[in-house]
């Protein structure tokens, strides 16, 4: 018989492969364009991938924090813990970090007319992009301390 922890696990593994596997192409996703319609369409493209992200992502925080307290002995481990905090930090790189920078991207792609992408976006894309890529490290990070778990 399988145990309520197993079925968690298995939850929290295929969490963290709808969550955060789209989540490290939406950088370039967005990068295949060559002009405004089709940069608008990778933005839209973008954008149905990270409602995945995003409910992936609250699933892995969910399931991670059940195994916590059905298994508490977990809040003693470093490996734990260091993931949890960076989790929980990557989390609020989106609203305090990701947001501000991409909204400035939306506005531009929403007025700008024409089909040749403006010198603009690619310095705001740049921005935006650098901190995407940080995440991204930060999610690497957190999946090797849940599968080496070294402390």
């Amino acid at each position: 018989m399988i145990s309520f922890y197993k079925i968690i696990v298995v939850i929290h593994i295929f969490s963290a492969i709808i969550g955060m596997g789209p989540g490290f192409i939406l950088t370039t996703v967005v990068k295949s364009g060559n002009n405004m319609t089709e940069l608008r369409h990778s933005y839209r493209l973008r954008h149905k991938l990270h409602i995945f992200v995003m409910a992936g992502g609250t699933l892995l925080l969910i399931t991670g924090l059940t195994m916590g307290f059905l298994n508490p002995s977990l809040f003693r481990m470093g490996w734990y813990v260091t993931s949890l905090v960076l989790f929980l930090a990557a989390l609020a790189i989106g609203p305090l970090v990701l947001s501000p920078r991409s909204k400035p991207v939306k506005a531009l792609l929403a007025e700008h007319q024409g089909e040749e992408i403006p010198e603009e976006y690619w310095r705001l894309s740049k921005i935006l992009f650098r901190y995407e890529y940080l995440e991204n490290v930060i999610f690497i990070i957190i999946i090797a301390l849940m599968i080496l778990k070294p402390f």
